[in-house]
């Protein structure tokens, strides 16, 4: 079974107390990582510390509870990583809000424009959007100045992206798959990749409440996340940016180049970007 080794690196990972962020945050520490845990449920990043103090965290791990919409609070947190554990080296954008802020049988009885306030609206596409946009933009520079940097942002199903009556989410995930690929674009060549992982399906996370409807077997385990994950974090990786993986595709007991094959494609819609109409041909691209 392949295992990552990513010694030293700095990690920050947003949305931790949550299903999938208690997974990366376990997986980056057992791969030799330091780790910052951010989240802004305060009570959750206590019992995450305790969990994974108890696991060999220690000072490898810190918490520090923030609203990811907000620019400010971003900085002031990437500037108490930079203090505690160094540079970062490595940034998971999975904090996000799901249709379960709006009702729990959001699945079952599909949720309608009328129901949709303007509140909830502007607060998804803050966090599941804008969040992502201000993390990126404060650890960038120093990835860049570095020549080493990874960014993982976590994005849903194109099926989800664009079903009918799943909005905020789904569109708000779509514009996140949209910045990812500019982003993958710009910095191409500096030494930072930035890369997506989604489930590729319903997972067995608080975001689907049992009013689901779904068998929680049925759905995909959190850790799943971490296989592509940890690979895209290593130095192996380093060539690898501009790339969605589908976790539940993700072979762990192969090799990695075994396990992309069955899970990579190129993220967001490249196909559909090649022919703009354009003043004197076509656009610079990147």
């Amino acid at each position: 079974m392949y295992r990552a080794k990513i010694n030293g690196r700095v990690a920050i990972v947003t949305g931790a107390a949550g299903g999938f962020g208690r997974q990366f945050c376990r997986a980056l520490l057992g791969a030799g990582a330091k780790v910052a845990a951010l989240d802004r449920d305060e009570a959750g990043l206590a019992q995450l510390s305790g969990e994974l103090d108890n696991l060999g965290g220690g000072e490898r791990l810190i918490t520090r509870a923030l609203d990811i919409a907000r620019f400010a609070e971003c900085r002031d947190a990437v500037q108490d990583v930079n203090d505690a554990l160094g540079p970062v080296d490595i940034l998971i954008n999975n904090a996000a809000l799901g249709m379960g802020v709006i009702r729990d049988d959001h699945e079952t009885n599909l949720v309608s424009l009328d129901e949709i306030e303007p509140e909830v609206w502007d607060a998804m596409i803050a966090v599941n959007m804008s969040g992502p946009w201000n993390m990126t933009k404060l650890v960038m520079p120093g990835m860049v100045e570095r020549k080493w940097g990874r960014v993982i942002n976590v994005t849903t199903s194109f099926f989800t992206m664009l079903r009918g009556r799943f909005h905020p989410y789904g569109p708000s995930k779509a514009g996140l798959e949209a910045l990812s690929a500019g982003h993958a674009k710009e910095f191409a060549g500096t030494g930072v990749t930035v890369n997506i992982v989604v489930p590729g399906g319903p997972a067995d996370t608080q975001m689907v409440p049992e009013a689901s409807g779904f068998k929680r077997e049925d759905l995909v385990k959190p850790e799943t996340m971490t296989w592509p994950a940890l690979w895209l974090c290593s130095d192996e990786a380093g060539d690898v940016t501009g790339s969605r993986f589908v976790a539940a595709l993700w072979d762990h007991t192969v090799p990695p180049n075994e396990a992309r094959a069955a899970s990579e494609a190129p993220l967001a819609w490249p196909d559909l970007a090649q022919t703009p109409v354009w003043p004197g041909g076509a656009p610079a691209d990147g």
